[in-house]
């Protein structure tokens, strides 16, 4: 995503897009800022799949470890299966709610840092 974010905005601007690099300070300090801002838009990519996967990964853990204890129930009683059901349901509600969440900010973000690459950063 980042690679093909940094070609539309060379693309599109032709070498001035280089110029998102290089932030209005002392001439002392231009290396160090520049340095820094080549590695916040490289690791932006980073930062979304992590974002993403931990998400992905708390609630795919949370809905297995409660639901082995729901057939955990189930087995010891039958009739237990109802209020497992009970328990179950919220979590998947909950986790259809925080994957809209996540597919909405990981879609705000890309276009963010797409409007950045069409029309400027700074």
């Amino acid at each position: 995503m980042c690679s093909s974010i940094f070609l539309i905005g060379l693309i599109h601007h032709k070498i001035q897009f280089l110029k998102i690099f290089l932030p209005e300070s002392p001439f002392i300090l231009l290396p160090m800022l520049i340095f820094i801002e080549i590695f916040s838009y490289i690791i932006r990519a980073f930062s979304l799949a992590i974002r993403l996967s931990a998400n992905i990964m708390a609630g795919h853990t949370l809905v297995f470890i409660i639901t082995s204890f729901v057939f955990e129930l189930t087995i010891m009683k039958q009739s237990l299966f109802i209020l497992g059901l009970f328990l179950i349901m919220p979590i998947l509600i909950l986790e259809l709610g925080v994957a809209f969440l996540q597919a909405y900010v990981f879609t705000v973000l890309v276009n963010i840092y797409l409007k950045d690459a069409l029309h400027g950063g700074h």
